[in-house]
């Protein structure tokens, strides 16, 4: 965001797959993150759409912080920064051979099915039984729900064409979704556990020793982690009462240790003040693709933010970026939202509600005259750079819901940034 007199503009990916500015609110397409069956959730993009039609909002699509414009360049031009621009890295195994062919990440393959530009060539292999997913957060959920869904229930949403081709010829039968802890620190929610257990020809199996004795905590939880601990309970009690050509095994305390050619190996776990520690013993699964879903880091984008690398997110005191660090000196004027300042953590709702804060405590800084709106600034001047407006972007949006209604679908995605900008007009 950056605030130019009392106008305001933030920073976030767009459809075009570039960094773009906008005032009052982050505007950002929600078709590349969210699971295509879950079009409730893509429906924020209504709220974004009365934001961006504001007066007051000025809109840069196609514009990318650190190589069409500065840091300093914004700061310059506006009287404060928002940096809103997300976490786009992965989080690595560091385990040998973490590099073949059948081993990506669950990032990239939810940016696949999605229609994220510069995905569509991924390919992943899906000609073998069995897949193993390393994480059990939601997107790693996400990913064997896609991956064991009936294509029919796919073929109404807006997953790419060669994604549906693709998973049309998949054999995948099995999903294994492998987290060093045990269920009662499961990162899924409850929704999307109930989502997988619903899915038609889809067989849940659980290991009984994964859950000795956790029906005895179960009065010590809090209410959202008791739900989802109960959910898994029953599950486990009446499993074998369905039948299905699919598996979905969930499977705790375990450890990634090595990747070979069709397999890969764990360290059996055990928990200690809830932290995984590995033990002697080992296990191995068959995995012909390996999909890792293990966390989220942002990248540094422009040599103006003070970036902890270690941690992947900019340094900051309730999204206010820090000038030093060390002494908690905060930088006037430049602040930071999202998982870029808290690391990625949380669901949908966590996010927004930090966002809210971040835009009261601007709010704060200027009603207090912390920070300084006095003079006239003068925003952003992008001649001679093909941006794409507001009216550029309602274009492709139009574009691509009239390219999905004819196939049956909300939308077909364009997955060409020269072809976006083609009809955008630019």
């Amino acid at each position: 965001m950056l605030i130019s007199a009392h106008d305001c503009v933030c920073t976030a990916f767009h459809r075009t797959y570039r960094l773009t500015t906008c005032p009052i609110m982050q505007i950002a397409h929600c078709s590349f993150g969210v699971a295509p069956d879950h079009p409730e959730v893509k429906n924020v993009i209504n709220t974004f759409t009365k934001t961006a039609e504001h007066p007051r909002l000025r809109y840069f699509g196609n514009i990318s912080l650190g190589t069409d414009v500065s840091l300093r360049e914004l700061r310059d031009r506006y009287h404060a920064v928002l940096l809103t621009y997300g976490a786009d890295q992965d989080r690595q195994l560091e385990l040998e051979n973490e590099q073949l062919d059948n081993v990506i990440s669950a990032r990239k393959f939810v940016a696949w099915y999605n229609g994220l530009p510069g995905a569509e060539n991924l390919a992943p292999d899906l000609s073998g039984r069995d897949v193993t997913i390393v994480g059990q957060g939601n997107v790693a959920v996400d990913v064997a729900r896609m991956l064991l869904s009936p294509l029919d229930a796919l073929k109404t949403t807006d997953t790419t064409e060669y994604a549906l081709e693709a998973l049309s010829c998949s054999q995948v039968e099995r999903v294994h979704l492998v987290g060093r802890r045990g269920p009662l620190q499961a990162a899924f929610t409850i929704k999307e556990l109930r989502e997988m257990l619903k899915l038609p020809n889809v067989d849940t199996r659980w290991r009984t020793e994964d859950f000795s004795g956790i029906d005895m905590q179960l009065d010590k939880l809090q209410r959202p982690r008791k739900r989802l601990t109960e959910l898994m309970l029953k599950s486990l009690k009446e499993q074998g009462r369905i039948s299905g050509s699919k598996q979905f095994l969930p499977i705790f305390l375990r450890a990634p240790k090595a990747i070979a050619p069709g397999e890969m190996e764990f360290s059996v776990t055990e928990l200690q003040q809830e932290a995984a520690v590995p033990t002697s013993s080992t296990e191995r699964l068959p995995s012909h693709l390996i999909l890792r879903s293990i966390g989220y880091k942002s990248s540094c984008v422009d040599t103006g933010i003070n970036f902890d690398t270690r941690r992947g997110r900019v340094h900051n005191i309730n999204g206010r970026i820090l000038k030093d660090d060390a002494t908690g000196e905060v930088d006037p004027g430049l602040y930071v939202a999202g998982w870029l300042g808290t690391g990625p953590t949380g669901v949908i709702v966590t996010t927004m509600n930090g966002a809210f804060a971040v835009a009261k405590t601007i709010c704060d800084d200027i009603n207090t005259n912390a920070l300084d709106t006095s003079s006239v600034k003068p925003g952003y001047d992008a001649d001679g750079k093909r941006v794409v407006t507001w009216d550029g972007w309602q274009r492709i949006n139009d574009f691509e819901s009239a390219a999905g209604k004819a196939k049956g679908k909300p939308r077909e995605k364009i997955v060409s940034i020269e072809e976006m900008l083609r009809v955008a007009g630019v």
